[in-house]
């Protein structure tokens, strides 16, 4: 095992030993009490099964059955949630097949960062993380199931369920991905396509086009942002079946993964030690999704979804130990915005098996962990694969089949992994560097102070911002306004990249998976609404921006530092953002996981 990766594992333990201990004990207790399906009253137990068919009501009455409670994020206008459409139908056949139950306990909300981004209804994207736990939590609360399936795949879904679910951590839970969409136009013909509109030399008819050839279809969008980060987080966790993310919706080989999970969970629901939730989800689970976020250039939005997933689980960690991990963990990985494949090419290069077997094999990932199919975490460099039509489980490749899409740790993109912590008199952030070409920049350039992103976006087309300059957007932070992604700014800022000027972004807002060249520190801490230095920049201040030495740093630290305060003053209403308010000042900081429930 690599000396860095056991550091901080322990180091994660001892910070963490009073809060577990409170968090396994609930557990123990909540297995001492188990589920009250037998003791509950006629009337209770009336109620629960009313809807179910005859068969389902024999069983439920006489508490034979195991039953399953599913979670659910559907609906139609996420392209990756469609395909969970029918599933309630066909996992009731699975579980039946299996002797037992299936019952859909409870939706969750599940909005599209894509159909919100760059409009006010972003403001409410992180929030819904927190809401969707909550969700998940009252569906469970009813307190008849004896497991959990989780239908959920994209960006704050997956971390919300996974945080509710964790509360109800006796019951044995796994995860059921849907698939991506097939790939559509090259990703390099999108980003293209969105350069092209932003200078102004093609219609918004023509964007539209390119973005609908691009995602065209059910199923998860190609790129690797949030919610193909999630897919790898849940596998390399042991929270969904080997080889299972990245499998097409409405395949045969999809129905089959489908059919197994629902049987794996019906045999851990029998014989649960090990297979609990609490038990797969511990202090070494936690440091290999760390450490799968890392290797792959996954999405920046996990600095924040892993502390939450982990807290919620009573375990502490901090952006030091995704700062420590990535200086030993190399990026193996290149898919959009990192590079030009999509997640399709990823899966088909020797996806996730290969990834997990080359960290496995060179120390850099805890194997002696539990999983959803038992101890160990060897059990996911398999893949699955038809024969004879049922559903096997064959030795993934050893040799990467695409080395410019994913490479061995003997061989990697990168020695260091595809995220930093970066530090300075202007706060703590991160970056992701997996896509920045230039990862020894250094250089020193006036803030521009945006309030908005479509202000710097009207600079842009003013052409003021043809020269080196470094881009401050303050009050994007959990707190100011919910934190919405500011991924319109990617494409403007990449072209003055391409025109040779120096720039750069630093923000407490989000930029997701999709920040691409640009180098951005983001989620930085403190926030300005908090009074953070960021709330006193102003237009014209020098930064030092150095990447190599992980730093940023105001020039005239003391003379800024003595301002006062800007307050920025927004509309909180419409599209139903004053319902949030007093959630939004209840969020802890970025690096904290910007939550309201801890």
């Amino acid at each position: 095992m690599n000396t860095k990766l056991i550091e901080v594992t322990n180091r994660i333990v001892e910070r963490s030993r009073e809060s577990r201990k409170i968090y396994l004990d609930e557990m123990d207790l909540a297995i001492e009490d188990g589920v009250n399906r037998g003791i509950l009253s006629c009337g209770n137990l009336a109620h629960a099964f009313a809807g179910c068919g005859t068969h389902d009501k024999s069983e439920l009455s006489d508490n034979k059955a195991i039953n399953i409670g599913v979670v659910t994020a559907y609906n139609d206008m996420l392209s990756a949630h469609k395909p969970y459409e029918g599933y309630p139908e066909k996992l009731r056949k699975f579980a039946n097949d299996n002797n037992a139950v299936v019952q859909v306990a409870g939706g969750v909300p599940a909005m599209c960062d894509g159909v919100t981004q760059g409009q006010l209804g972003m403001e409410l994207s992180l929030l819904s993380r927190d809401v969707i736990a909550l969700s998940a939590a009252i569906a469970l609360s009813h307190n008849m199931f004896d497991a959990t399936i989780c239908l959920g795949i994209c960006d704050k879904i997956v971390p919300g369920l996974l945080i509710g679910a964790l509360k109800f951590g006796s019951l044995p839970t796994l995860f059921i991905p849907g698939g991506p969409m097939k790939t559509g136009i090259s990703n390099d013909e999108k980003a293209e396509i969105r350069q092209k509109y932003a200078n102004g030399e093609i219609s918004r008819e023509e964007l539209l086009q390119g973005e609908s050839n691009s995602y065209h279809s059910p199923g998860t969008c190609t790129f690797y942002g949030t919610a193909n980060s999630n897919q790898m987080l849940m596998e390399i966790m042991g929270l969904q079946l080997p080889g299972s993310s990245f499998v097409n919706p409405d395949t045969e080989l999809r129905e089959l993964l489908t059919a197994e999970s629902v049987k794996v969970l019906v045999n851990n629901a029998k014989v649960p030690e090990g297979r609990r939730l609490f038990q797969i989800v511990d202090e070494k689970t936690i440091v290999n999704g760390i450490v799968g976020l890392l290797a792959t250039g996954g999405s920046t939005n996990h600095t924040i979804h892993i502390v939450a997933i982990a807290k919620a689980a009573g375990i502490i960690i901090n952006w030091d130990d995704f700062s420590d991990l990535s200086d030993v963990i190399p990026s193996i990985v290149r898919v959009y915005p990192n590079g030009a494949a999509d997640i399709n090419h990823f899966h088909a290069s020797g996806g996730m098996s290969f990834v997990i077997n080359t960290l496995l094999s060179n120390g850099l990932l805890h194997e002696d962990v539990n999983t959803i199919i038992g101890r160990g975490l060897h059990k996911y460099v398999d893949e699955p694969k038809i024969k004879a039509s049922k559903l096997i489980w064959e030795k993934g490749i050893e040799k990467s089949l695409n080395e410019s899409i994913i490479r061995s740790v003997d061989n990697p993109f990168s020695s260091e992994g595809g995220l930093i912590v970066i530090d300075g008199n202007v706060g703590r952030a991160v970056i992701k560097t997996s896509a920045v070409e230039d990862k020894k920049m250094s250089f020193v350039a006036p803030a521009i102070v945006f309030d908005e992103q479509e202000d710097l976006i009207t600079a842009f087309k003013n052409q003021e911002l043809n020269k080196d300059f470094i881009a401050v957007l303050p009050f994007q932070g959990p707190k100011a306004n919910g934190m919405p992604e500011l991924h319109k700014l990617t494409p403007t800022l990449t072209i003055l990249l391409k025109k040779g000027f120096k720039v750069a972004l630093i923000t407490d807002g989000r930029m997701s998976g999709a920040s691409g060249k640009v180098p951005a520190a983001i989620h930085l801490t403190p926030e300005a609404f908090d009074g953070g230095i960021l709330s006193k920049i102003r237009t014209g201040d020098l930064i030092s921006f150095n990447l190599e030495n992980k730093t940023i740093k105001l020039l005239e630290f003391e003379t800024i530092n003595s301002r006062a305060s800007r307050i920025l003053f927004r509309k909180g209403s419409g599209l139903g953002r004053e319902l949030f308010s007093n959630l939004r000042k209840g969020l802890s900081s970025s690096e904290m996981g910007a939550s309201f429930l801890f």
